[in-house]
């Protein structure tokens, strides 16, 4: 069948050159359309309880997370100079597209007692900009005799200050949030260059966007790097211009077709899909080589041009199919998840990869047809003398050296299964990150000045409509609540109604510090015609402080919000965290009359991670097993399925170990290697076995002459495919993100390991299951 597909293929090339060069343009043109996306709550699918609880948490109180916080050390923070180029920074900032609040000790707000109109009102505490010291030491006592700002704007212990600026949801996930950021930015820079100082910048709006747009820069970057190499090392190897240009062409053709995909299936790029392109190049070019290698080998056996392409296909077709079947469904199964991440992932690649198939076999035979004949220098490589000693030594081992190949894998891979037990596995909001770049320099200055800056929303349901307001009793219980978070030392001072109610009170008693508590039952006498908005006549007057508290509870005075800035402690440690803030919530607030619910975007981050390295983990158990039932249709034998499951679990293993002996946790980025590395390395095996079935009929079923020829035949191919895929994944090595970086050799590290089981293990395990 396949030998007259190659006749097919070759009498009509010139119309099938033509269609393909009209798809790729067509998808060209779907793929100038292709979008990145911002929304990172899609990690999760829609039933998820953390899903469900954020979105509820969103439609209730609008949207979390959506502050960036910008702090200074400074010890000349009421400097006269120095105070007044904080508060010109504060209206810079208000100025910026896409900013809707700035908070900053400049602007701080004070409340003052109307006894007249019964109402409390705002007055600013500072009056910039000043001339004298006098002036603003006399704010300052004001401003600090207000408990309310204390670690909310300032900490007095370190002298450490903070800007929070509230950026608009629609503009912060859009593809304008780095415009939005960038122009931050440059009024920050501005501020230090003018004083001399430094500024530190973080927030869960910055990081997303800073990291985002650097992992875009790398991946660029990347996918042109990859190309590089790899054509460098096609270029070393067939020292042919052509030959190198036609498979960075397929590869060209295969990221085109991938990215026309991720439109016309309604995607948009994520930081899992955008991998795909430089995984189409790293595992498109093993099929070139195949077909060139093997086109080359029959060129030399039969001299005629034709006849060596359709043995190349009549050889080859069907080694290549079964190849890019096993390598999509490692990639495919990523797509029975209920993750929309992975889903995406699964179906783009999973379907391109298959793609990738197609395009080799309509190009590549045409393209030679149409090429000269290859010259001696371009099948020298055949004959390399460095690779045929390495394979004599391999045939050497294989049939000489049985216990000691056996001995030397049971060693390395008990060491690596104790390896294995030492991996952990854990995300952090800043993963990856160097311990010295900027983000994280600055979110650990955050951590230590003022307990973090990830949000984490807690929203205690009284279950009755006026639950908050008809007794102080549910207020004393999210007061003893805060108070008891405010002391765990990876949480910052909450802030909730409770907080307002007590500013209140101590506005209501003159500003008296000590009042800054919350009010008694008789105190609401007094106090409560302050609190309720004045409709006496006309429209309703929402007062300052009445907004304020509509921050924290609902309209129907049920649900009360808590706000809790946090640590970045990882996806390991915020289960436990969160076990002992709800143990914590059920002794004081009884089921029975109130429900409390932790969530906020940290939360729904962190369990986005979680559950993508959960579903990553299942879907290399189906694509293992799916694999396993293809090579048991492919091959009809249980022993061979035995012979060629062992030297690919093997590396997987070996790269596991590794793992956990050099203590890198298992996170979406380092567990993909996984499915990467079994859909590259699997393909090895079955080029190994097709061609030694293929060669054993010509043996007269002899195992031992056959398997010489077939390591003589596919040995060299395979070296050359493992060390140009192993060029391709060196790049990611360069990546400043610890995971991409770990992506990178942990995935060469995997492909050399299966290169020498698949040559090595292998033949040994044909020669002791398969004698006859």
């Amino acid at each position: 069948m396949w030998y007259q597909a190659g006749r097919f293929i070759l009498r009509y090339r010139v119309g099938l050159l033509i269609f393909l060069l009209l798809a790729t343009a067509f998808m060209g043109w779907q793929a100038s359309k292709v979008q990145l996306s911002y929304d990172f709550t899609r990690a999760l699918p829609t039933d998820n309880p953390k899903y469900v609880d954020y979105q509820a948490f969103l439609k209730q109180f609008g949207s979390d997370g959506n502050t960036v916080v910008i702090g200074m050390d400074a010890d000349q923070f009421y400097n006269v100079n120095y105070f007044n180029a904080v508060a010109d920074l504060h209206q810079r900032l208000k100025k910026v597209p896409g900013v809707k609040e700035v908070l900053s000790v400049p602007e701080a707000l004070n409340i003052i007692n109307d006894t007249i109109q019964q109402k409390l009102v705002p007055q600013r505490i500072f009056n910039y900009p000043y001339q004298t010291n006098a002036a603003l030491d006399s704010a300052r006592s004001v401003f600090e005799n207000l408990p309310f700002y204390r670690s909310l704007l300032y900490n007095p212990v370190t002298n450490a200050y903070l800007m929070g600026v509230t950026v608009d949801k629609d503009s912060i996930n859009s593809k304008y949030r780095s415009t939005l950021i960038n122009d931050l930015l440059a009024e920050t820079q501005k501020f230090e260059t003018a004083t001399k100082t430094t500024l530190h910048v973080s927030g869960l709006p910055y990081i997303r966007t800073v990291m985002g747009d650097r992992i875009k820069r790398e991946m660029n970057w990347f996918l042109i790097g990859s190309l590089v190499l790899s054509a460098i090392t096609l270029l070393i190897f067939f020292r042919s211009f052509s030959a190198m240009l036609m498979s960075l062409i397929v590869v060209g053709m295969g990221v085109v077709f991938s990215l026309g995909t991720l439109v016309m299936l309604g995607h948009k790029i994520t930081l899992l899909t955008a991998l795909i392109p430089p995984l189409v190049v790293v595992i498109g070019i093993p099929n070139c080589i195949y077909f060139l290698n093997k086109y080359h080998t029959s060129y030399r056996e039969v001299r005629d041009k034709n006849e060596a392409l359709v043995q190349m296909v009549g050889r080859m077709g069907i080694v290549t199919l079964f190849c890019n079947i096993a390598a999509a469904i490692g990639f495919a199964v990523f797509a029975l998840t209920k993750s929309d991440l992975l889903k995406e992932f699964g179906e783009v690649a999973g379907i391109n990869i298959m793609l990738l198939f197609f395009i080799s076999l309509i190009f590549i035979p045409p393209v030679l047809s149409f090429l000269p004949a290859p010259k001696a220098k371009h099948t020298n490589y055949l004959d390399n003398a460095f690779l045929s000693k390495i394979l004599v030594k391999i045939e050497r081992w294989a049939f000489h050296h049985t216990k000691m190949v056996y001995g030397v894998t049971i060693i390395v891979t008990t060491i690596s299964i104790v390896g294995i037990f030492k991996i952990k596995s854990e995300a952090f909001i800043v993963d990856d990150l160097p311990k010295g770049d900027v983000i994280y320099t600055d979110l650990k200055w955050f951590e230590s000045n003022f307990d973090g800056v990830m949000p984490l929303e807690i929203v205690i349901d009284t279950k009755k409509k006026n639950g908050l307001v008809r007794s102080m009793k549910p207020v004393a219980k999210i007061d003893e609540f805060s108070a008891w978070l405010a002391e765990d030392s990876s949480t910052a001072r909450p802030l909730s109604l409770v907080e307002g109610l007590k500013f209140a009170k101590q506005a209501f008693y003159d500003g008296d510090s000590l009042s800054y508590a919350i009010p008694y039952e008789s105190d609401l006498a007094f106090i409560g015609p302050y609190l309720k908005e004045k409709n006496d006549s006309g429209p309703r007057q929402v007062t300052p402080m009445t907004k304020l508290l509509n921050n924290f509870i609902d309209s129907n005075r049920q649900k009360a919000r808590i706000s809790v800035n946090m640590k970045d402690i990882g996806s390991a440690r915020l289960p436990v965290l969160l076990n002992r803030f709800e143990q914590k919530s059920r002794e004081l607030f009884d089921t029975a009359n109130y429900t409390v619910t932790f969530t906020g975007s940290s939360v729904s981050f962190l369990e986005g991670s979680s559950f993508i390295i959960r579903g990553l983990k299942e879907s290399i158990f189906w694509a293992f097993l799916l694999i396993t039932l293809c090579m048991l249709y492919l091959f009809r034998s249980f022993r061979i399925l035995i012979c060629s499951l062992i030297p690919n679990l093997v590396p997987l293993v070996v790269t596991a170990g590794v793992m956990g002996w050099s203590g890198i946790a298992l996170k979406p980025s380092t567990v993909l290697v996984f499915s990467v590395a079994l859909g590259i390395v699997i393909d090895v095996t079955i080029r190994f076995l097709i061609n030694y079935k293929q060669e054993l009929p010509l043996h007269h079923g002899k195992v031992t002459p056959t398997l010489v020829q077939t390591i003589r035949h596919t040995g060299i191919s395979i070296i050359y495919t493992s060390l140009v895929l192993i060029a391709g994944f060196v790049i990611f090595c360069f990546s400043e993100f610890g995971g991409t970086n770990a992506l990178g050799w942990l995935t060469s590290l995997t492909l050399v390991v299966g290169t020498i089981t698949n040559l090595i293990l292998l033949p040994v395990l044909i020669i002791s299951f398969l004698r006859k």
